[in-house]
């Protein structure tokens, strides 16, 4: 991947999200960012990849709607978590412009204590045009009991309330 490439992708991740902290009482896990955009294939590969062939993520998790392909629509999510490590549901829901319903993808990333990046991607059939972009999106973490830890949606997942 060139400078150039890697540049305009992290404009875009920056311009196209909508970063906040979530709120939370102090103890719970926060989602501290949410980083939207496409990703190509290649920019995943690192030149450990060469001589294994076996993907290195840096210690970030991966997650993707087909593992064989790596190409596609990416959330980048950034968590605090101040209790021990554990597995999490996270369920992200999207709106496109092909369809006004929610679709809903469910992944489950490890958290570990302190801060966890991971990455839930929307691969092959699941998001085949990198010239599309969600018209909204909401993304829920859940406990092994199905409460919830922590949300976060785009601007537009809902109407503002009214003043």
């Amino acid at each position: 991947m060139s400078i150039r490439s890697l540049i305009l992708f992290a404009t875009a991740l920056i311009t196209a999200a909508s970063p906040s902290v979530a709120s939370a009482k102090e103890g719970d896990l926060t989602i501290v960012h949410v980083y939207t955009g496409w990703r190509k294939a290649e920019s995943f590969r690192r030149i450990s990849e060469y001589l294994d062939g076996k993907e290195n993520t840096g210690g970030e998790a991966v997650l993707r709607t087909h593992p064989d392909q790596r190409g596609g629509f990416y959330f980048l999510v950034r968590t605090t978590n101040p209790g021990a490590a554990r597995a999490i549901k996270a369920n992200l829901e999207i709106i496109t412009t092909a369809n006004a319903q929610p679709v809903t993808y469910v992944f489950r990333p490890e958290l570990k204590p302190g801060d966890t990046v991971f990455h839930l991607g929307l691969t092959g059939p699941d998001w085949p045009d990198p010239k599309i972009n969600p018209v909204a999106w909401r993304l829920t973490l859940l406990d092994a009991d199905g409460h919830i830890l922590a949300t976060e949606k785009s601007y537009l997942w809902e109407k503002p309330a009214a003043k």
